[in-house]
């Protein structure tokens, strides 16, 4: 199924079905399963059952292209695009001309099989963690076994007895992912300890128990040494329901005043609080801090004046660059090429 909205902000849209999130238009953050993220431009954003995304911004038009579950038990390569190992599950569709042509259509009927398998290509192609595809079925065979058995209180060991190979698993998913098998636990573990006391009226005495800890006041310590907030915090913080326009305004004011104004206590004083409370409430309710959000905000508005063919130096001084080298030192850090390299 294919449906196309205008997102309204903040509301958590849960994904019940195998999902392709295709953004046609919008602009500052989006969050998936309490991670925020200001890089999702040009990409096709997969999605796997309970995961949720949420729009930072108002001005959202996004489609959602839902796969029936038959299409994704046809093959093992299909998890790539589902299930997500340690960030955001995507293709960059710019560099895949079947996946545009696919994602031009309106509808896709019996296409939608060929949509996923120039996907799955265009993601192997891209290969994110540099494995090959024997490399990548293990790893996510260890994903699967996490998934399936993470409230039973697995650890390394446990895992391993599920896997059946001649390969060093613990060395290549540490090698490939960064991480190792136990951290990959404990994000699971986390992630799914968050869900539960940011979606559901538990106590959080039934949460601790039903993911495998004896102890409930040993689950809340784990809890805020990781998160940094004790459950409760966190679940008054997160506020799914109410959705209040906390979000909304500070985007707002960034996405008005980023080109004069760089300086937090300029928006702490539009938001009538200290800079000090200001950060602390933008990390608590966007997992981001307000000096990324206003960074990001002048990089986007840079990437549009260049893309209009303006010139550098009035592109810095429109951002309020007092020289035009300070802004190209600024592009280059964040976006990686120097401003004349992308405008090419």
């Amino acid at each position: 199924m294919v449906s196309k909205i205008k997102a309204e902000i903040n509301k958590v849209y849960f994904i019940n079905k195998y999902t392709l999130v295709h953004i046609l238009e919008g602009t500052g953050n989006i969050q998936v399963d309490f991670n925020n993220y200001n890089d999702w431009e040009d990409r096709a954003i997969f999605l796997d059952k309970g995961q949720y995304i949420k729009f930072m911004s108002d001005d959202f038009v996004v489609r959602f292209i839902e796969f029936p579950d038959k299409i994704l038990f046809e093959s093992k390569d299909v998890r790539i695009l589902f299930k997500h190992l340690i960030s955001l599950g995507y293709i960059n569709f710019n560099e895949c001309e079947d996946c545009q042509t696919f994602l031009s259509k309106t509808v896709f009927n019996d296409g939608m099989r060929n949509l996923i398998d120039v996907s799955t290509k265009q993601w192997y192609w891209q290969n994110p963690f540099q494995a090959n595809k024997e490399e990548y079925q293990i790893i996510f065979d260890v994903k699967d076994v996490i998934d399936k058995e993470f409230t039973n209180k697995i650890n390394v060991k446990s895992v391993m007895h599920h896997m059946h190979n001649n390969y060093d698993v613990q060395h290549l998913v540490k090698d490939k992912l960064g991480i190792t098998i136990n951290k990959l636990i404990h994000k699971k573990q986390l992630l799914e300890s968050k869900k539960d006391i940011a979606f559901t009226d538990k106590s959080i005495q039934e949460i601790a128990f039903e993911q495998g800890y004896k102890d409930p006041a040993y689950f809340n310590r784990v809890f805020k040494n990781t998160v940094g907030q004790t459950p409760n915090q966190f679940r008054n913080t997160f506020d799914y329901e109410n959705r209040d326009v906390f979000s909304q305004n500070i985007l707002e004011l960034i996405q008005m005043f980023h080109k004069e104004e760089h300086a937090l206590g300029f928006y702490a004083d539009k938001m009538n609080v200290s800079v000090k409370t200001l950060s602390k409430k933008v990390k608590q309710k966007m997992n981001n801090s307000l000096g990324q959000l206003i960074r990001y905000q002048i990089i986007q508005s840079s990437k549009t004046m260049l893309l209009e063919n303006d010139n550098i130096k009035d592109v810095a001084y429109s951002l309020g660059f007092e020289e035009a080298n300070h802004f190209s030192k600024f592009f280059t850090n964040y976006v990686g090429v120097s401003p004349s390299v992308y405008k090419k």
